[in-house]
């Protein structure tokens, strides 16, 4: 499948975006580590679709409501394509309230795994910032693992806890 892409310039860095099949599947800092990681997916050859560009459409607006720092509203369609496992992890990071945070030793705890494979699946979610990997920290409170870059993970955490 191909996907339709657009870039999205945040306070933070260029972002890009894809979305295929209707919704988002995608959306990185770009360069960032694990870019573009999307098994299955052909990006870069557009098979565009009016469902795909309302899908990006509807993605643009939710960053520019969360980096306004008001209340981005619900979240766009979208698709996460992963194991069984990395889907259950990136349900769990859907359910850190905005201005929270969790440590991946209290994910293994609730996903009754290990903090190890947490992070390994929490390092692989395919749309950053929605889906906030941002919010899982390591042991006593520590900024750790974020493929974008900690000052990105930290600029990220004061934005939504009013820090800006």
């Amino acid at each position: 499948m191909g996907c339709l892409e657009r870039r999205y310039a945040s306070p933070l860095g260029e972002l890009l975006l894809a979305a295929g099949d209707g919704a988002l599947v995608g959306l990185w800092f770009a360069g960032q580590a694990r870019f573009r990681e999307l098994p299955g997916l052909v990006l870069g050859r557009q098979a565009p679709g009016p469902a795909d560009a309302a899908a990006l459409d509807a993605a643009c607006r939710w960053l520019d409501r969360y980096f306004a720092g008001r209340e981005p509203g619900p979240l766009p369609p979208m698709r996460l394509g992963g194991s069984p496992f990395r889907k259950r992890v990136w349900e769990a990071l859907l359910r850190i309230p905005r201005g929270q945070t969790r440590s991946y030793g209290q994910l293994a705890a609730e996903l009754g795994s290990s903090a190890r494979a947490v992070g390994g699946a929490v390092a692989r979610n395919p749309i950053s910032i929605l889906v906030p990997c941002h919010r899982v920290l390591g042991a006593k409170g520590r900024l750790t693992g974020y493929a974008g870059g900690l000052d990105k993970k930290e600029q990220l955490l004061a934005l939504e806890q009013g820090r800006k």
